[in-house]
């Protein structure tokens, strides 16, 4: 009888969230390690990739952490890449409840994690880097943190993250609880382990590279001229692939390379931003890029399902980074490919590396049909498309044109579209068919495509574009309009005004070519009074102040009474007779 959650004493909130994503049986290292660390004790757990590290550390920080206050998480977890960092979160919010968990790493800006560390966050997930950079700036602190969870420490070690590893765990508190997980327990895992762990209880579960030793490693012999060409043949016999390169510049050129063969292929490494590396990740989950090429950086953090082949396009640098890349496939005991290209000068370091790893393998030639055959099938491909439940038929090659068609039977933008034929609040539903009339059909008769019904507009017709419009009213001023000549009046009118009377040949009024004849009273303008004189000045016009009675002849500006100066002052050019005589003398 296997052994559940509740048997282990994980708590009953967690235990119903679990269940509801149909978690109901822990794994071998969540069996081995849960208890123990439940009951507080420091564990150091060595499991390879996908065995269920995550429920194994984070369910007991779940049923142990206290509520933090603002800058002062109460348990950190330490991941060496961005997206482990991610994962986790992503992973312990699904049952986590009002624990509030937040992650920290670089590659995007700080607003977000100031503000999440301001409010206050209970499980602190970080990159080291990323951390130290916001301890500097005083957004965070972790002397209130009593527990940590360093996971894939071997890795830390690998990339040069252990001396920021050793000087957080140095702000932690005394009394913490420490757990760590290692793919290896060796080296400075071992001297880690030594220096901050207490008593340490140590569980070791499966082979040490059970991944490996259940994928089918291929050795490729090619040249540096075709590599490229035998890559994407590869790819396009068995995907989804991840394939490893050991410089970002590399991984961007192959990229570029596979899409100009055809390929779908996104790259991920640390000189991407982390939007770009979640979208490509993204999308290579969901089967939409055939190929992800990534870099060693990348070789940890990268959890995808159902990956059918491991590319290793330059060679891994030793055992560990190889046993790293390989680990991407072939997991939870499913099938997957590991192939290697080996050119000619790095023979000898293959063989090398194989006997370290502990398999023996041939240099053969590049045969993608044995590869189709080899490589597993995807679970999304296995599944076959679900047939219709009626035959979609499409007639449209027997329709004649809109004209002739509208004539012998009715339109299909006349079958009626009511919203009483739907739920309310509901999406819209044409049917198999598609019944949406067509664009053709629309010219008939006006149509609505933002709420897929008729309205009564009435249709477009191309006879009717240059038609005049209707009559427009005459300008009322305060009079009532004449009948006709209103126009030509009001032009001869303007004309007297202006003092060059009418037109040659064209009374200033109808029937009429006197100013004094009777005529409608006119409101007067701004700048005459009410007899109809022009007096005021006008805008363009100033006078002289306190000049009075004297002529409306716009001012003029006399500078005669003023002496020639270049300049400012106003002095007289030359001396004056006084100093002349006191020269003289």
């Amino acid at each position: 009888m296997s052994t559940t959650f509740a048997q282990l004493g994980v708590p009953a909130n967690i235990v119903a969230a679990l269940g509801r994503r149909g978690i109901t049986t822990p794994f071998e290292i969540q069996e081995a390690t849960l208890v123990d660390a439940l009951e507080g004790r420091d564990v150091c757990g060595r499991a390879p990739t996908g065995s269920g590290k995550t429920l194994a550390f984070g369910i007991p920080l779940v049923a142990k952490v206290g509520r933090a206050t603002p800058r002062r998480p109460r348990a950190l977890i330490l991941a060496p890449t961005r997206e482990l960092a991610e994962q986790i979160t992503v992973e312990m919010r699904t049952f986590s409840g009002p624990t509030r968990i937040s992650a920290v790493y670089g590659g995007v800006g700080y607003g977000a994690q100031y503000n999440a560390l301001r409010q206050g966050v209970d499980i602190l997930v970080a990159c080291p880097g990323r951390l130290e950079d916001l301890i500097a700036q005083k957004a965070v602190s972790l002397g209130d943190v009593n527990f940590v969870v360093v996971d894939e420490a071997d890795r830390m070690a690998d990339m040069g993250f252990m001396p920021a590893v050793r000087r957080l765990l140095d702000q932690t508190s005394e009394d913490r609880q420490t757990v760590l997980y290692s793919a290896t327990l060796d080296g400075d895992v071992a001297k880690l382990t030594r220096d901050y762990q207490k008593d340490a209880v140590r569980h070791e579960v499966g082979e040490e590279t059970p991944d490996i030793t259940s994928a089918t490693h291929i050795f490729w012999k090619v040249n540096r001229g075709n590599r490229n060409e035998l890559v994407a043949e590869a790819i396009n016999a068995s995907w989804p692939a991840i394939v490893f390169c050991r410089t970002r510049h590399g991984s961007d050129r192959l990229a570029k390379d596979l899409e100009a063969a055809g390929i779908k292929a996104g790259a991920i490494h640390g000189g991407r931003s982390q939007n770009q590396r979640m979208r490509a990740l993204a999308e290579f989950s969901k089967g939409k890029v055939q190929a992800l090429v990534a870099s060693d950086v990348a070789a940890r953090g990268i959890h995808v399902d159902n990956v059918a082949m491991v590319v290793h396009f330059d060679p891994p640098d030793d055992h560990k980074t190889y046993v790293h890349r390989s680990g991407r496939t072939a997991r939870a005991g499913q099938g997957g490919v590991v192939l290697s290209l080996v050119l000619p000068d790095q023979a000898r370091e293959s063989r090398r590396m194989m006997r370290m790893v502990g398999i023996d393998e041939q240099f053969i030639t590049p045969d993608s049909a044995a590869l189709r055959e080899m490589a597993p099938v995807p679970a999304y491909k296995k599944a076959p498309s679900p047939a219709p439940s009626e035959p979609i038929v499409d007639d449209r090659s027997e329709l004649e044109p809109w004209s002739e068609r509208d004539a012998s039977r009715p339109n299909a933008v006349d079958r009626p579209r009511s919203s009483a034929s739907r739920p309310q609040g509901g999406p819209r539903s044409y049917g198999n068919n598609d019944s949406r009339p067509s664009f053709n059909e629309r010219r008939g008769t006006s149509y609505d495509s933002n709420r897929g019904e008729r309205n009564d507009r009435p249709a477009y017709d191309p006879s009717k574009r240059f038609a005049p419009g209707p009559a427009k009213r005459p300008f009322q001023s305060g009079r009532p309009a004449q009948a006709s000549g209103h126009s030509q009046a009001s032009r001869s009118f303007q004309g007297e005004r202006a003092g060059h009377g009418s037109r040659p040949g064209q009374p200033s009024r109808p029937g009429d070519s006197s100013r004094g004849s009777a005529e409608a009273p006119r409101r007067p303008r701004a700048n005459e009074d009410r007899q109809g004189s022009q007096s005021g000045p006008k805008p363009w016009e100033s006078r002289k102040p306190n000049q009075v009675g004297r002529s409306s002849a716009p001012l003029r500006k006399d500078f005669s009474d003023r002496p020639f100066a270049s300049g400012p002052a106003t002095r007289k050019i030359g001396r004056s007779a006084s100093s002349r005589t006191k020269g003289s003398k």
